[in-house]
């Protein structure tokens, strides 16, 4: 970046309106340097204005012709925030060549873009430019700011995907009929002794303390308060813009105009007209009017006329009926009585094709690093997996050990669009946006290895057995449901060791399934059934053959119903036979009926969980097969 030659830029293939000034350019010159010679002599303390800088063909022009009011036809830079981050994001920040001198010259928002860099006001210029064409009320900032913005130095700051939002404390209504103990009694004494060894060991710690700060403040800058920087203002009204902020052009983040980072300013800009702050900027911005028809707080360099504004557009029509009249007429009234109209802009229409759009990045990423963290930026289309984002936490500020990775895609066919990586633990978790042909939401994982070790998370509404959430490891694996018609809630499966003889063999996972030893299913109360026939709880143990039933209870119950079925000791169990005695099926029904305890409901009871229970082993099949 530094050693990019500006003096060695063409300028051969420049309009002639950058190579010459015309008539009612060089009258508005003029204009600006009898404001500035009275401007000089009333307030000789003050620094230099920034009012008519050479431009790249070395030809003087006034700072608000520079601006180029252009709305481009892509969607996101209709916004504030869409233009701010295109800015930020197109173009490679330069510094002044001296932090505390205004640069010598200001180039045109074209050449910016053309070399897709530039130092503070030809990011601010550009920017403006792009606000203006979108209708708001934006106006380039002259003033001063501290050295961590003025040199987009962000290690200091926390990484604005990492923040987390302000949690509302959920306020408590005070019962004022509960009653209140009466406090332990404490010793005064005691009291006192205790606050004098305190006072005691604080200074010892109270230096440790500043120690400690001292190591995590930055060093204090010999050059506070006269650091140059530009920047943008906003007005509010136009664009329904509810209140006035600033935005850095370097980080396109919105300020407001309290921000201490913010320490003063000289003068801002638009294309009509040109303010000079008379205000006092000792306690930095925060005091600030932003009325600019205060003619107290804000001197005016030329008198609008009481023509009412209009939005400014391409349309040079538009452009000549802005008309400025009687220049300087609060500094000294009656010295030049001329009038005269606004130049237009001298510079070419401000264009952006779709693949400068697309692809911002001129070295093909962007690297911020924040405070123990670094924000990586691709264009949507530079990776082949879609990677366009990148944010590594970690755990020094030197920015040696990673503790977490977090990455954004766009554009992905399986919908994939962030992934989290726990550099402890390697627990990786990937987000996908609906319409996942498996209907994912989220799966965490350490590997893609089966039965290492899955959780899944689903769109249960899109879902037909209402499937929310699913975990998975070599033993058992887990699965809940929202909104079933069933009430069911949870299903557990417990998996036993595959055959060694297949193992060995070399045969596929597919081919030699896990054994299932058990299956517990958990339903929740429906209100349609009485209790004694509402199942709570069923365990299948497919090993031992022993159906396990656990009912709900009333209000008034106390031990809850049970159904057991188990196989017949020393029987020989036959392929679908379902085999009923008084040995092999116990029943625990105290608050049940009759009919529930006749042989024949049970045989019938039995012969449904049966089947149920095939059905359940090829769901937990489809189920494995699906992770």
């Amino acid at each position: 970046i530094s050693g990019f030659d500006w003096s060695s830029i063409d300028t051969s293939h420049l309009p002639s309106s950058y190579k010459t000034n015309s008539h009612r350019e060089k009258e508005l010159l003029q204009l600006a340097d009898h404001f500035l010679e009275q401007y000089t002599h009333l307030c000789p303390d003050r620094k230099p204005l920034f009012v008519h800088p050479v431009n790249e063909c070395g030809v003087q022009k006034f700072v608000s012709t520079t601006l180029r009011p252009t709305l481009l036809p892509f969607p996101e830079l209709y916004y504030w925030s869409g233009c701010a981050s295109f800015v930020c994001d197109y173009l490679i920040m330069e510094p002044l060549k001296c932090p505390i001198t205004l640069p010598s010259s200001l180039y045109s928002p074209t050449t910016i873009l053309r070399y897709q860099r530039g130092n503070c006001f030809d990011f601010t210029v550009l920017l403006c430019s792009l606000l203006i064409g979108a209708g708001y009320d934006a106006y380039c900032v002259h003033g001063y700011a501290t050295r961590e913005m003025c040199s987009l130095d962000q290690t200091q700051e926390v990484c604005p995907l990492l923040r987390k939002p302000p949690e509302v404390p959920e306020e408590e209504d005070p019962n004022k009929y509960r009653i209140k103990y009466p406090l332990e009694p404490q010793s005064k004494f005691e009291l006192q002794q205790k606050a004098k060894k305190e006072e005691e060991t604080e200074p010892g710690q109270e230096e440790e303390r500043e120690e400690e700060v001292e190591v995590e403040k930055p060093k204090r800058d010999p050059l506070h308060g006269l650091r140059v920087h530009a920047w943008v203002l906003v007005l509010s009204g136009k664009r329904k813009v509810p209140e006035t902020f600033f935005i850095n052009p370097f980080t396109g983040n919105h300020h407001s105009t309290t921000d201490e980072c913010f320490l003063g300013i000289e003068s801002i800009w638009n294309h009509r007209n040109y303010w000079v702050n008379m205000q006092d900027c000792r306690q930095g911005c925060k005091d600030l009017s932003f009325d600019l028809s205060d003619s107290i707080c804000w001197e005016m360099m030329f008198s609008e006329s009481n023509e009412p504004s209009q939005l400014p557009t391409e349309s040079p029509k538009k452009d000549m009926d802005d008309t400025v009249s009687d220049p300087s007429n609060a500094l000294e009234e009656g010295e030049i009585d001329m009038s005269f109209e606004m130049p237009l802009s001298w510079v070419a229409r401000i264009k952006v094709s779709y693949r400068e759009y697309e692809n911002p990045f001129s070295q093909g990423k962007k690297v911020i690093l924040y405070n123990k963290a670094k924000l990586e930026k691709w264009a949507a289309y530079a990776n082949g997996d879609g990677l366009v984002e990148r944010v590594t936490v970690y755990a020094d500020s030197d920015c040696t050990e990673e503790v977490e990775v977090k990455e954004w895609f766009k554009h992905r066919e399986d919908l994939l669009y962030m992934r989290e990586v726990n550099k402890q633990t390697q627990l990786i978790t990937d987000y996908f946006r609906p319409g996942h042909p498996l209907l994912l939401k989220a799966h965490s994982y350490t590997s893609l290895e089966p039965e290492t070790g899955h959780t899944v998370e689903y769109y249960h509404t899109a879902r037909v057995d209402g499937l929310w959430k699913r975990f998975e490891n070599a033993t058992e694996m887990t699965e809940y449901f929202v909104g079933r018609g069933d009430c069911l809630h949870m299903r557990h499966i417990e998996f036993g060791e595959r055959e060694k003889k297949m193992q060995m063999a070399g045969v596929g996972t597919d081919a030699n399934p896990r054994t299932i030893v058990q299956i517990k299913e958990y339903f929740h109360r429906n209100p349609e059934k009485p209790a004694d026939e509402d199942i709570e709880e069923r365990i299948f143990m497919v090993i031992d053959d022993t159906i396990q039933l656990t009912y709900h209870l009333e209000v008034h119950d106390t031990i809850a119903s049970k159904v057991v079925f188990s196989r017949v000791i020393g029987r020989e169990k036959r392929e679908d036979e379902i085999f009923l005695s008084r040995e092999n099926s116990v029943t625990y029904q105290p608050w049940s009926s009759e009919k529930h305890k006749n042989m024949l409901h049970l045989y019938n009871l039995m012969r449904e969980l049966r089947a149920e229970q095939k059905l359940l082993k090829q769901q937990v099949r489809d189920s494995e097969a699906e992770v």
